[in-house]
């Protein structure tokens, strides 16, 4: 719609007004000329009516001009005060007006732009604060979603998005009910609603990739003078948590089982030679050497636990110094000759050179003996371990290859778990404690190196150890 200013509407006003007053003057004049002298010469009295006509519009012309101007100046500020009146009134706090000659205008002028000023020192702060806002909202770890007294999204950051597959676009503005939230969780946010007050619970949803643990808080929004504005929903992955639970929960399972079998066989033979098979002389040696052997697992057990706390405590230090691991390697082959002599295995390690590395020497023998130790366990008589290394870039590759009974895809990735047992029978048999592989890897990291594992089932494993040539700062993990 075109708006006209105000100086516009007057001077249309001013010259209708003064063309309507200079026709009214020509008719009287015309007629009072008739009226006083109706013996004048018609030639002479056109010459004048023609003289009065010409002098009226100039009139006129001059006339407008000369109040167009004075429109124009008295007017000029009020139309520029309305144009960033409505400016202002828009949100457009930029606008700015200039300072009128005329006292009442020129104040009027200032206030405005001061006006002006506040709304858009308002305005920036505003936008900080909601660019605060919505940064502080979207880093937060856990998913927020935020709801009207009626229901509907109003707020959701990118972790809720990312968690529950939605968009935000498409689900500001519909209900809960509809952007596809566990039942659990709806459940809860009715009764926030209902109750008006905190709740909280714990669900577990079921995704591709195994369960989500979340802990869902649900709280009403009260404004300043107690009027309700919605809830505020937050869900926090407890995941790692209930996992580390878990773990912690079959660690203790495992740690109760493994030293009840020895203790209990311990217990039940020196019973029975309490009972009187100490006179007779077989049965006491065959006893015994039950009592001394499971006394040797318990030994080992109880030892690798207590490794296994040490390296896992803050404090845990390492002594690094330049160390050959082709010379280690060889070491440990030596340390592991005699159990290879008891099931006729060989080594055969492959010719390395360059292989000085930092590293903690005692820990870095420890892994190898513990992997060679592994690899004897679980091959069969008469094979052969194979080793090579080799430097891939800034860190070397030991490989330490058998041909045992393999390890299922299925279970390669839980190998290096505590108490894990690819082959529970021959575990048993030959008197591991299952926490091997486990000691191996926390030493590896705390030489910020890694271990992995290549297997086929019935052909043997192959167990790859990575470690970095120059070490970081020394690790306290």
């Amino acid at each position: 719609m075109k708006k006209e200013g105000h100086s516009q509407r007057i001077l249309l006003t001013t010259s209708a007004a003064l063309v309507v007053f200079s026709v009214v003057l020509w008719i009287v004049i015309s007629q009072f000329f008739n009226i006083t002298d109706s013996n004048t010469d018609p030639a002479l009295e056109k010459k004048f009516i023609l003289y009065l006509t010409v002098v009226i519009l100039l009139f006129l012309i001059l006339t407008l001009f000369t109040v167009s101007r004075i429109i124009y100046h008295f007017t000029k500020p009020v139309d520029e005060l309305t144009l960033v009146a409505r400016k202002l009134a828009s949100g457009d706090y930029k606008a700015r007006t200039s300072v009128s000659e005329f006292k009442d205008l020129g104040d009027l002028a200032v206030s405005i732009n001061q006006i002006a000023r506040n709304g858009q020192e308002t305005q920036i702060v505003r936008s900080m604060e909601k660019e605060r806002l919505k940064t502080l909202i979207e880093s937060i770890g856990s998913s927020l979603l935020m709801l009207g007294r009626g229901g509907s999204v109003n707020l959701m950051n990118g972790v809720f998005a990312q968690t529950f597959h939605a968009s935000s676009s498409d689900a500001i503005g519909k209900s809960y009910k509809e952007i596809g939230l566990p039942s659990a969780a709806e459940k809860l946010i009715e009764d926030v609603f209902l109750s008006e007050q905190v709740h909280e619970r714990q669900i577990r949803i079921q995704q591709e990739y195994g369960p989500l643990d979340l802990t869902v808080y649900g709280a009403p929004v009260i404004g300043r003078h107690g009027n309700w504005l919605g809830i505020i929903v937050v869900f926090h992955d407890i995941s790692k948590i209930i996992k580390l639970e878990e773990i912690r929960k079959d660690f203790v399972a495992n740690v109760s089982h493994e030293l009840r079998t020895p203790v209990t066989s311990i217990k039940g033979f020196a019973e029975t030679l309490l009972d009187g098979a100490l006179s007779d002389p077989d049965i006491s040696r065959d006893f015994i050497t039950i009592i001394e052997k499971e006394s040797g697992r318990l030994h080992s057990l109880v030892s690798d636990l207590l490794e296994l706390s040490g390296i896992e405590q803050h404090g845990f230090t390492l002594n690094l110094s330049e160390v050959d691991a082709a010379t280690t390697i060889h070491e440990a082959a030596q340390l592991v000759s005699g159990k290879l002599a008891e099931k006729q295995m060989t080594i055969e390690i492959d010719e390395m050179s360059d292989l000085v590395i930092e590293a903690d020497s005692g820990r870095l023998m420890q892994v190898l003996v513990n992997l060679l130790i592994n690899a004897i366990t679980y091959s069969k008589q008469g094979t052969t371990i194979r080793i090579s290394g080799k430097k891939d870039h800034d860190s070397i590759i030991i490989s330490i290859a058998d041909e045992g009974i393999g390890i299922e895809k299925e279970k390669l990735q839980r190998v290096f778990e505590r108490f894990y047992r690819a082959d529970l029978a021959r575990s048993r048999e030959s008197g591991g404690t299952g926490l091997g592989l486990a000691i191996v890897k926390h030493l590896l990291e705390a030489h910020h190196g890694s271990i992995w594992v290549d297997s086929e089932l019935g052909e043997g494993s192959e167990f790859f150890v990575k470690l970095p040539i120059q070490q970081h700062p020394q690790s306290t993990e």
